[in-house]
C-alpha cells in the first residue's frame, strides 16, 4: 500500500463525473497530473492513464456498485481498491 496512493478526481457533480484512480507512486509520485490528462488524445488515454501509473480507474457508479458487492470498504477504500488489485494480479502483497 505504500507504494499506491488513490487519486479521486472530479468533472462534476454526478457520480458519474468523479473517477477514483489507484496509481503507482513508482510512477507517479505526486499522484496524476491532471492538468496534462485533459489535454490527451481521447483515442490513445487509456495508454496515457497507464503510462501515468494508474492501475485501475472506477467511475462513482462503479465504486458504488463494489462497495455494494462488499469488494471496497468506503471507510478504507485505499486499502480496500489494493486488496482488489491483488486479486486481479495487478499488485503483489507485500
Amino acid at each position: 500500500m505504500k507504494k499506491t496512493l488513490l487519486e479521486v478526481i472530479e468533472f462534476g457533480e454526478e457520480p458519474e463525473d468523479t473517477f477514483y484512480c489507484l496509481v503507482d507512486k513508482e510512477i507517479s509520485p505526486d499522484g496524476l497530473d491532471v492538468s496534462s490528462l485533459k489535454l490527451s488524445d481521447p483515442r490513445n488515454f487509456d495508454q496515457v492513464l497507464r503510462d501515468s501509473g494508474c492501475l485501475m480507474l472506477f467511475t462513482g457508479d462503479e465504486m458504488k456498485e463494489l462497495i455494494n458487492r462488499g469488494d471496497v470498504d468506503p471507510e478504507n477504500m485505499h486499502e480496500s481498491l489494493v486488496d482488489v488489485a491483488v486479486k486481479e494480479g495487478l499488485l503483489k502483497k507485500n
